[in-house]
């Protein structure tokens, strides 16, 4: 008998040195006792695979004393692994309503970025070290932002053949729902679909395909014009009106210690090299 108390013992003195153990390993974390300096990086790099593992030279970082430009940011760097997976929903929604599969992305890049440097919390510990884009599930939904009243409206359009916006036969094929749902909530599950970004990109191409008919009509063609299709898409369509000469506007979005316009930062995506080998000019 005196054995297995002596085992009773031995059992209950090994579960209070594992609680004891759990108690101290919480208390280290709270007071960040285990934080280790680089640790982010080099989780990162697990992650990425070899197509975006190299990184400039020298990023820009939290520090307010430094600045670089858009493309030397870590916001960049995960808004590029992002849209290299989201690379083949990209180029289906291209093929299917016509729209420039760079201008799609063009329109994603400025609303991504605007969402990491607005979230930094969210993005060192999910975001950057997974490389994927950000859904936004709030007022502004899906990988471009786009809210359900300007969804709303794309559908409307794309069944009015009346409407300045209207963009063609087929396009309201995309986008019908089945007998029996409740488009509301079919809407909203659409855009905020995490694991699969087509309806949010198809929507975002069609907001495109819609405007750009818009001016089209009015005799501009902005099919080639990233600053106009990007402001756009950020300031809605009220305020779209087809002149000869557009501007980039749009809200203010600072990365990398400088400012840019949101129309301003599309276009400097568009016009650059970057992911030119997926998403060609």
């Amino acid at each position: 008998m005196k054995i297995w108390k002596w085992i009773g013992i031995a059992v209950v003195a090994v579960f209070a040195l594992v609680g004891a153990a759990f108690v101290a390993v919480f208390a280290a974390m709270q007071f960040g006792l285990l934080n280790v300096r680089g640790s982010i990086d080099e989780r990162n790099a697990f992650f990425l695979d070899t197509a975006t593992t190299t990184l400039p030279a020298q990023p820009c970082t939290d520090d307010a004393a430094k600045s670089c430009d858009w493309n030397q940011t870590p916001e960049w760097v995960v808004v590029k692994g992002g849209l290299q997976k989201d690379a083949g929903v990209i180029a289906r929604v291209s093929k299917e309503t016509g729209v420039d599969a760079r201008m799609i992305a063009t329109v994603v890049v400025p609303e991504q970025v605007r969402f990491f440097t607005s979230n930094r919390e969210v993005f060192k510990r999910y975001f950057e070290p997974l490389k994927i884009l950000g859904s936004l599930s709030q007022f502004s939904l899906g990988v471009s932002g786009i809210k359900i009243e300007t969804a709303e409206a794309i559908e409307r359009n794309a069944n009015d053949p009346a409407s300045p916006f209207y963009p063609g036969e087929g396009m309201a094929d995309l986008i019908a729902y089945e007998d029996g749902v409740d488009p509301g909530t079919e809407l909203y599950n659409r855009l905020t679909d995490a694991k699969d970004h087509y309806y949010s990109l198809l929507y975002t191409a069609l907001y495109i395909k819609e405007i750009q008919e818009q001016w089209k009509r009015a005799g501009f063609d902005i099919s080639k014009n990233p600053e106009a299709v990007a402001t756009l898409f950020n300031i809605g369509f009220a305020a779209s009106n087809p002149n000869p000469n557009p501007r980039a506007a749009g809200a203010a979005i600072t990365t990398g210690g400088k400012t840019y316009a949101y129309g301003q930062l599309g276009a400097n995506f568009y016009n650059s090299q970057e992911l030119a080998d997926i998403f060609p000019r």
